[in-house]
């Protein structure tokens, strides 16, 4: 009977992350054109933090009941899946044109953020509260700028990723949609874990790797959802903003509530898991330097390496 009742909550989890990506796909195109913000800041902030929440919760919860291989894994496969599976599958959809403010700022960012948690990770197996409050300190000033920068420069047309439908929303129903399309996706995103970790936990796979493959891909459902919506209705900008907008995230805001919380301490982890992280997100910076558009080919292959990566936990955990 218990098996009956997580595998239904599964596919209702699967169904409200589809519809709460629509719900904030749309609330958020309307806000970023209400209030000036470009759509790519919108899905670098906004949108990237909203389906980002799933992570946040179940890393600080982790945190606190000293599951650290929980709280880190997630982050750390999050990312992994954010750039191999949500972004390889949204550029085989359609191409994804890279606007060119993402080789300025952010995907820098990125990088650095992802070399400096693989440090901490070497010094101590985790992440300390001095190091959890530069995380913190960082995703505050990065959010700030970006929506400062966006206002300064107003919208363009089309902000390098399709035409942008300008559509008069009500404001308070685009808040709306932004609201439900988040509760939506949180709670849709917890369904799902707890059928995939119930499962998991049912065939004996270590704690590490289940917060690497399963907790990382069941929370990153929310990221997948939107990306693959942003694609198909020709929003590139918030499909590619919010993969790199979330994996700084991931590692700045998350990395810096939970250890504020708790220090994270992750034994089960291993070095090779961050060099990985940091593998991908450099073949994505590479793909955006040489040719300004995530192609197919390359989509299908990020998907390829995210396949592999997979395949190397399932032999780590027989």
């Amino acid at each position: 009977m218990d098996w009956f009742i997580q595998i239904l909550l599964g596919i209702l989890g699967g169904v409200m992350l589809y519809f709460g990506a629509e719900f904030l796909v749309k609330g958020g195109v309307s806000i970023a054109l209400k209030f000036k913000i470009s759509p790519l800041v919108i899905g670098l902030t906004l949108v990237a933090f909203a389906t980002s929440a799933p992570e946040l919760v179940v890393s600080v919860v982790s945190s606190l009941q000293g599951h650290g291989d929980v709280a880190l894994g997630n982050v750390t496969g999050s990312n992994i899946c954010n750039i191999g599976l949500i972004l390889g599958l949204s550029a085989l959809i359609a191409p994804l044109p890279v606007n060119r403010k993402l080789l300025k700022l952010d995907m820098p960012l990125l990088m650095a953020s992802s070399l400096l948690l693989t440090l901490f990770f070497w010094l101590n197996q985790g992440v300390n509260r001095w190091q959890g409050a530069v995380f913190f300190a960082g995703i505050i000033a990065y959010t700030a700028w970006s929506v400062i920068a966006s206002r300064r420069e107003g919208v363009p047309e089309s902000d390098g990723g399709g035409e942008v439908e300008i559509k008069e929303v009500n404001t308070w129903l685009s808040l709306l949609l932004v609201v439900g399309g988040l509760l939506m996706l949180t709670f849709g995103a917890r369904f799902f874990v707890n059928c995939a970790t119930f499962i998991a936990g049912k065939l004996g796979v270590p704690e590490a790797v289940v917060a690497l493959t399963v907790v990382a891909l069941g929370t990153s459902l929310p990221e997948l959802a939107t990306s693959v919506v942003a694609a198909l209705k020709h929003e590139q900008d918030i499909a590619v903003g919010n993969v790199v907008g979330s994996n700084i995230f991931n590692i700045l805001c998350i990395m810096g509530a939970a250890p504020l919380v708790k220090p994270v301490t992750a034994p089960g982890l291993r070095f090779f898991d961050f060099g990985v992280m940091l593998l991908f997100a450099a073949a994505l910076y590479v793909m955006m330097l040489c040719g300004k558009k995530i192609t197919r080919a390359e989509g299908a292959l990020l998907l390829v390496m995210n396949c592999v990566y997979t395949g190397v936990l399932v032999a780590r955990a027989l």
